[in-house]
């Protein structure tokens, strides 16, 4: 059996994680000189709480090689193949310590690790592929990981912001220091373009309407998108606004499925409240 294993950044909701029968690995989110697992005893709220009463922003990091262990162990004695995803690489060390696991454990010759080249679900959506690929198609574990690889760069991982001076703060998004100091009103789409984010385009007026654009704007490929899933993944945002996209949506006739989930604490730590995306898989065409 394949087995697969997330780390916690790939932002699938409770109900998603066990219809896929899929393993959260949680990266650690840093309050001050007290740390707390992703998803499991600290909330967003809370950690936007923590922002505004210091006035900085959070730290966050990987799982370390033992956290990784300590969740491939159990999978591999039960005498079953683990597939691993992990956020960019060029956003945490998620990917290398899940490797070290692996070869911890002398299980390199079971266990595969891929780097995502995303985040959020971003990351989600090649999660799920992988395991209706294990589950429903009985693909090997290699052919998986081919077939994941392939998927990759059809991705398309974008959101808007409602506040920069969390990604300003983070770091991790090329760009947003030179949008930091302008008009407050401006809400830059950020997209993940090859395991990076960077701004792509500038949105200025009232947030409802600004979202909603965003969305429209994307309409050429959501109409050409594989038709499976579209997800809608914020941090903390009025409901009206979320359902305004998923009428949207709707209207396009496109997707079997559109899935709303909250981002974990590791995202939302640096995108700020506020953020939305709308995340999808492109045709191969």
């Amino acid at each position: 059996m394949i087995r697969i294993v997330a780390d916690s950044t790939c932002d699938l909701s409770p109900e998603l994680v066990e219809r896929y029968g899929i393993t959260i690995l949680p990266l650690h989110v840093l309050l001050g000189d007290r740390e707390y697992r992703d998803g499991v005893d600290i909330t967003p709220a809370e950690i936007y709480k923590w922002a505004d009463e210091n006035k900085t922003t959070p730290k966050t990091s990987a799982p370390s090689a033992e956290d990784a262990v300590s969740v491939f162990r159990p999978i591999l004695e039960a005498g079953d193949e683990i597939i691993a995803f992990s956020i960019s690489a060029t956003m945490s060390a998620s990917y290398e310590y899940m490797n070290m696991a692996a070869q911890i454990l002398e299980a390199e010759d079971r266990v595969s690790v891929i780097d995502s080249a995303n985040l959020s679900t971003g990351i989600g959506l090649l999660v799920i592929e992988a395991a209706v690929m294990a589950a429903e198609e009985g693909m090997t574990r290699d052919r998986i990981v081919a077939r994941i690889e392939e998927l990759k760069p059809l991705v398309r991982a974008s959101f808007v912001v409602d506040i920069l001076v969390y990604l300003h703060r983070g770091g991790r998004c090329s760009g947003v220091a030179a949008l930091a100091g302008t008009a407050l009103k401006l809400h830059p789409k950020i997209m993940v373009t090859d395991g990076a984010m960077h701004p792509e385009k500038k949105y200025r007026g009232r947030y409802s309407n600004i979202v909603l654009d965003y969305a429209r704007d994307m309409e050429a490929e959501l109409i050409n998108a594989r038709p499976e899933r579209v997800f809608i993944t914020h941090s903390t945002i009025d409901p009206a606004i979320v359902e305004s996209v998923r009428d949207y949506l709707k209207s396009l006739n496109v997707f079997a499925e559109i899935h709303e989930t909250r981002a974990g604490g590791v995202i939302s730590s640096h995108c700020g409240p506020g953020t939305l995306g709308v995340l999808f898989i492109a045709n191969e065409k």
